[in-house]
């Protein structure tokens, strides 16, 4: 993930506002985030994303998956990253061949868990993906100003 983030930026056009190593002050307003440091950004990764009940990122099995979550947990938030999940799931799940259709409310939990093994690690991975181009591709149409950073959104799908 800090590969793909660079040092400080405050683009005024960035709805993250002040953004280093992906930590941007929308999600951190109290962090002065123009001194931290790429250990600080590690640590808040490891807290707030790897660590959290919310997207139980250490018990996902593929590493691909659960790198894919993570980052899109970064750009688009822990929820979102939990629903975009459970979209794709539901969308690969043959009309419930597989499992019972899961309720999409943005929470990994055992079910979630239990659903990602059921499916093919590679077509889960590029649902996810083209799941967040819709994302970003609507983000655009809806608002102009956004345009400029869709090819960087293009590099994190």
């Amino acid at each position: 993930m800090i590969g793909h983030e660079g040092g400080y930026v405050n683009n005024t056009h960035d709805r993250g506002g002040e953004t280093k190593f992906g930590i941007s002050k929308r999600s951190y307003p109290d962090l002065d985030i123009a001194n931290l440091t790429l250990e600080d950004a590690k640590e808040i990764y490891y807290r707030d994303y790897f660590a959290t009940p919310t997207l139980s990122l250490q018990k996902i099995q593929s590493e691909t998956i659960a790198c894919e979550v993570f980052n899109t947990a970064v750009i688009m938030g822990k929820r979102t990253a939990g629903k975009i999940l459970q979209q794709a799931l539901n969308l690969l799940n043959r009309n419930e061949r597989l499992f019972p259709d899961l309720a999409v409310d943005g929470w990994i939990g055992s079910v979630t868990l239990s659903a990602i093994q059921q499916v093919h690690p590679r077509r889960l991975l590029k649902t996810l993906n083209g799941i967040q181009f819709c994302r970003f591709k609507e983000i655009v149409e809806n608002d102009k100003s956004q345009e400029r950073f869709f090819a960087g959104w293009l590099e994190r799908v």
